[in-house]
């Protein structure tokens, strides 16, 4: 479930011993850690997609249903999907299923829509602030993408302010991104935590931080969001108020074709993320297997942690691409083990990703850090490369993944 990097990831290995079929709400692949700049350069939005079906279906020969998986029902071992051209759902048998659905980036919206992921569940589509748009077409996704780079045009012949709430790696990169492309406007950034870039080293968030002075960005941190208080508006040198707010701050689980016994009540967002073991299977909220052990839940769709601090068995992983295609391969091997040797075989057990400790965070078209070896420790990693070299090594990331993933 999901045709996105995790997804394409396990289909590709799976090939080769399985039927396999994906099935993704979109008709499209997108590069999400690249989708800011497409904002501000149209353009950019063709060398981060493309269309899955030829990819899927004739270049790695397996099945891709477009459509949303409305409800999993793991006792059957089947998925009720409706086609993106159906009026009714179609019932999917299956053997073993890996969720690789993702997640979404708006924690204060109704079902978490926001700029930075396509809107593409049909309930989610009927309360969010585009309804006019459908981004399960990749043209739906042009549109929405060029409606935001005329909106940012216009803020610029204002010479508008824009705040940005959260100065986390999407804060930081889309004020940076807004600052190059669009110089007349002007841009103030704030954060609750004491700095900005709350999870890299101390070094590299400095060199961000250094970066958006030398550049006009007002940072505030220590600074809590209250639009309805005068007395944050006058703190941050906004007395009457912003032209345009971002809210760049979390993540928020879209698992809604899941029952509640596989949800968390916690977590980012405000919980409802797939509870999973060590083993990355599917499980239920009182600790046992959901199913019969042949759903595998991997990457940003899953709680992210095993256990309770500070006793983790594995603690929380950042939601981003790197770890969701190693715990693809974890589940991959799992179901492997299990096609041969049933339910007695003796399955891998998931860790905690050393890729997870890996961050490239843009600031403009020209500079970027890049940090590696941090871990779920604060403070941990090293700023190894920067400036214009790593925007150079972030383009090769960029172009490098998505030509792999197609």
């Amino acid at each position: 479930i999901g045709g996105q990097f995790s997804g394409t990831f396990c289909a590709r290995d799976l090939k080769h011993h399985f039927h396999v079929t994906i099935v993704d709400c979109k008709e499209y692949f997108e590069y999400t850690p690249g989708i800011l700049r497409a904002y501000v350069k149209p353009c950019h939005l063709d060398a981060l997609t493309f269309t899955l079906e030829p990819v899927i279906e004739r270049s790695m020969g397996v099945k891709f249903i477009w459509g949303e998986v409305k409800k999993l029902d793991g006792e059957n071992k089947c998925a009720l999907i409706k086609p993106i051209f159906a009026n009714s759902t179609e019932e999917v048998g299956f053997d073993y299923c890996i969720i690789c659905s993702g997640c979404n980036f708006g924690p204060f919206k109704p079902m978490g829509e926001s700029l930075w992921f396509p809107t593409v569940h049909e309930d989610e589509m009927k309360v969010s602030d585009w309804p006019h748009i459908d981004e399960r077409f990749i043209e739906g996704r042009r549109r929405h993408v060029l409606e935001e780079y005329h909106r940012l045009i216009d803020l610029n012949k204002k010479k508008a302010n824009i705040l940005i709430v959260g100065a986390g790696f999407i804060g930081v990169e889309w004020a940076t991104e807004i600052e190059h492309f669009f110089p007349d406007i002007s841009l103030t950034i704030i954060d609750a935590l004491p700095r900005v870039l709350g999870p890299l080293p101390d070094g590299a968030a400095a060199y961000c931080s250094d970066y958006m002075h030398a550049v006009g960005i007002k940072e505030f941190c220590d600074t809590k969001y209250d639009a309805k208080s005068p007395e944050f508006w006058k703190k941050i040198g906004m007395p009457n108020g912003a032209d345009l707010e971002y809210v760049c701050i979390g993540v928020k689980a879209s698992n809604y074709f899941m029952p509640q016994e596989t949800l968390s009540e916690k977590g980012p967002g405000g919980g409802g993320w797939i509870l999973m073991n060590e083993y990355m299977q599917v499980k239920k909220k009182d600790g046992s297997v959901w199913g019969d052990g042949s759903i595998f839940a991997v990457g940003d769709c899953n709680y992210g942690c095993i256990g309770e601090p500070p006793n983790w068995v594995m603690p929380p992983v950042p939601k981003i691409s790197y770890p969701g295609e190693e715990q693809a391969l974890h589940a991959v091997v799992n179901v492997k083990k299990l096609a041969k040797k049933g339910p007695k075989a003796s399955l891998q057990k998931t860790w905690w990703p050393w890729g997870a400790g890996m961050f490239a965070t843009s600031l403009g078209p020209h500079d970027a850090c890049f940090v590696a070896g941090a871990n779920w420790q604060k403070n941990s990693g090293i700023k190894c490369v920067w400036a214009s070299p790593c925007a150079v090594q972030k383009e090769i990331i960029e172009a490098s993944k998505v030509d792999e993933c197609a």
